[in-house]
């Protein structure tokens, strides 16, 4: 009987009184329906969590050191003209010596890929301090490489194939600098004193691209030209203040790639190039208008080359992971702008993983993603000429200055020869660097050039 009562009686009295809880307690209190967890969609709300709206808060650090006089600028990704050329009228070495270019500083990094600015005797570079867990914008003396100030704000950034990556665009009054995790600072260029300081993913609701942001801003007019993605494909910004100048749509939801802007002039009308993930645009410069876009030309995986403008309104595009290239053709109808693919070009043919093409007295030059050699294009897109199998180059980046093309491989390998539609035609080659992944944009200031791998960034002699 005690068996019974312990084995049936108990075990059904203990639902019955389970049952009658479950209908008092959910009869307690307002209903709340549950809804399925959206991956993305899942943040908690901005109101409840105070630390997501925490103001940015930077810290300068001065060294004393003073800048160069020498000549010279790069003052931005691309230099002066953002086309990878450097100024007219230097006079640049045709051959080497047997130990390579003259070699002035060198200065350790944190690990990453972005190049230097130049402007005004000073380099600036956009680093990553792992010990401080914290971006740090730094300045250093064109002469020999002692650090003049820094200006560094906390951000947790993981290795993910390097850090850093973008180029600082430097002007008389103000430097803007693009970080890994899309924090913009505004500097005093000559001192690092902070204008602002802001975070575009909280701001502009952007998406940090894969391998962080590799975007380089731009300043035009004293305004900050960016391209968050998210509410708006590009956004200008007053670089005295921060304040909002224009904010574009973006009606098909672009989200933020690896690629630049680009100003361009076609049909009497100022504008700004963007590859986004999902197309090509032209936004208006005067009032952030889109003149025009397109989604011809996108890549899957990720968007790095810049787009190259070229005359008559045409525009080249080029990218890695098999997407090849494409020249597009702006036509003006009406007294509205389209546009139309030309023509396509296989991987074959050309196609750039990391580094922006450049366009140089009628031509196209660029290391060609399948095969790692350097080719010479003509703008219907047919070859002139290849560097050959027993001259390859990797991810590295290249420049043209005084009719000569500069290119780096991935070990530090530098490489000279005539950029010419003649054929290929090397001229020099040294180690001037000795270590890996030396992809980051080089810079040429007068007769000197910046360079990096890594983990370290070199200056060197490239004049007479």
């Amino acid at each position: 009987m005690k068996s019974l009562l312990t084995s049936v009686l108990l075990p059904g009295l203990m639902a019955i009184f389970g049952v009658v809880a479950l209908v008092i307690w959910t009869g307690i209190g307002p209903r709340q329906d549950l809804q399925a967890r959206i991956p993305g969609l899942d943040r908690p709300p901005k109101s409840d969590v105070s630390e997501i709206a925490r103001p940015l808060v930077g810290k300068l650090q001065s060294f004393g050191d003073k800048p160069s006089e020498l000549p010279g600028s790069w003052p931005r990704f691309r230099g002066e003209r953002f086309d990878g050329i450097g100024q007219p009228g230097l006079t640049l070495a045709r051959k080497w010596p047997d130990g390579g270019p003259k070699k002035y500083w060198k200065i350790e990094l944190g690990e990453g890929h972005a190049g230097a600015a130049v402007f005004a005797g000073r380099v600036y570079v956009h680093d990553y301090d792992r010990a401080a867990a914290a971006d740090a914008v730094r300045c250093f003396s064109l002469d020999d490489g002692q650090e003049i100030w820094r200006f560094s704000y906390p951000d947790n950034v993981k290795r993910n194939h390097g850090m850093s990556r973008t180029v600082p665009a430097v002007t008389e009054k103000y430097l803007v600098a693009l970080g890994p995790k899309c924090h913009v600072s505004c500097l005093d260029p000559k001192t690092g004193k902070c204008f602002w300081l802001i975070d575009m993913v909280d701001k502009f609701g952007a998406t940090v691209p894969p391998w962080y942001a590799g975007q380089c801003p731009l300043i035009d007019n004293d305004r900050a030209i960016l391209a968050p993605g998210g509410e708006s494909l590009l956004v200008a910004l007053d670089c005295k203040t921060g304040e909002i100048v224009w904010k574009s749509k973006n009606p098909q939801a672009w989200t933020m790639t690896h690629s630049s802007i680009v100003p361009m002039e076609f049909a009497g009308k100022k504008m700004y190039v963007y590859c986004g993930k999902g197309g090509v645009a032209g936004v208006a410069t005067d009032d952030g208008e889109i003149l025009w876009e397109t989604n011809e030309w996108k890549i899957s995986i990720a968007t790095c080359p810049s787009p190259i403008v070229l005359p008559a309104g045409k525009i080249f595009c080029s990218g890695g992971y098999n997407s090849g290239a494409m020249m597009l053709q702006l036509v003006e109808r009406n007294g509205k702008i389209d546009v139309k693919k030309l023509f396509k070009l296989a991987p074959g043919v050309f196609g750039s993983t990391q580094q922006t093409p450049i366009f140089f007295d009628g031509h196209i030059y660029g290391v060609r993603e399948k095969d790692k050699q350097l080719v010479c294009l003509d703008l219907n897109g047919k070859e002139v000429w290849k560097s050959g199998s027993e001259h390859r180059f990797g991810l590295g980046p290249y420049l043209i200055a005084d009719g000569l093309i500069y290119v780096l491989d991935d070990s530090g390998l530098l490489t000279l020869a005539q950029a010419s539609p003649k054929g290929y035609q090397q001229l020099a080659e040294s180690q001037v660097i000795v270590g890996h992944d030396s992809w980051a944009p080089m810079a040429l200031a007068g007769s000197r050039l910046i360079l990096r791998d890594l983990t370290q960034m070199a200056c060197i002699e490239v004049g007479e």
